[in-house]
């Protein structure tokens, strides 16, 4: 009688097999130790002092959305009346009650 092999099944055993290996080996592994010099890397940080760095941000526009670098202009009239127009108030947030006691009998 001829005997009938499963390809994809053992495949999959040996995929399993190699992945258990693999998995075993990482858990065990240890880092390498080097010999490092603490003292002349704390030389290092007093020896220079560290200037902080000021980064330019520039405002970044919504999607959709295309500002131009250049200031629009504006008639003699539109910017009159932004001048003349009084400016509204803000008014101050409402106070919230406390709630009110229950009165016992």
């Amino acid at each position: 009688m001829a005997i009938t092999r499963l390809k994809r099944k053992g495949l999959k055993n040996k995929l399993t097999s190699k992945r258990r290996i693999q998995k075993l080996a990482l858990e065990g592994a240890k880092p390498v130790i080097k010999n490092v010099d603490v003292e002349a890397i704390k030389a290092e940080f007093k020896a220079k002092p560290v200037a902080p760095v000021k980064a330019e941000k520039k405002p970044i526009a919504p999607k959709g959305e295309v500002k131009s670098e250049a200031p629009a202009k504006e008639t003699k009239k539109a910017a009159s009346k932004k001048e003349d127009a009084p400016k509204a108030e803000k008014k101050a947030p409402a106070k919230k009650k406390a709630p009110a006691k229950k009165k016992e009998d």
